[in-house]
């Protein structure tokens, strides 16, 4: 009778044992899924973090860019300025010259006009 406990009790600990082996072994397996995981995500959060910084040299390079346009702008529109100042100042004097000449014109047509005149008398 002992004997047969003593089996019984033998069988019971090797079923426990195969449970315990399927559990050790799923664990293990979820363990390797797990590093397996994380080796993914850190390769993952490598490549992120190059491209961010990539990406931030990009930005960088076109704030750059944008500053150095910026600055051609308002040296076009200085040189813009200047250039309508010397042409309004020439459009002006041409003005002035257009009316000399007409006045001059003018005050010879008149002279022509009385040449002619006191010739004629």
């Amino acid at each position: 009778k002992a004997m047969i406990k003593m089996e019984t009790r033998i069988r019971e600990l090797e079923s426990e044992l195969d449970a315990e082996c399927r559990r050790n072994g799923d664990i293990c397996k979820n363990l390797r899924k797990s590093e397996r995981s994380i080796k993914e995500l850190t390769f993952a959060s490598d490549e992120d973090k190059k491209n961010h910084e990539r990406m931030q040299a990009l930005i960088d390079q076109l704030q750059g860019k944008v500053k150095s346009y910026k600055k051609q702008i308002e040296e076009a529109e200085e040189i813009a300025a200047l250039n309508l100042a010397k042409y309004r100042k020439v459009a002006g004097a041409l003005g002035d010259a257009s009316a000399d000449a007409d006045a001059s014109e003018q005050a010879a047509a008149m002279r022509k006009a009385r040449a002619r005149s006191a010739s004629l008398v």
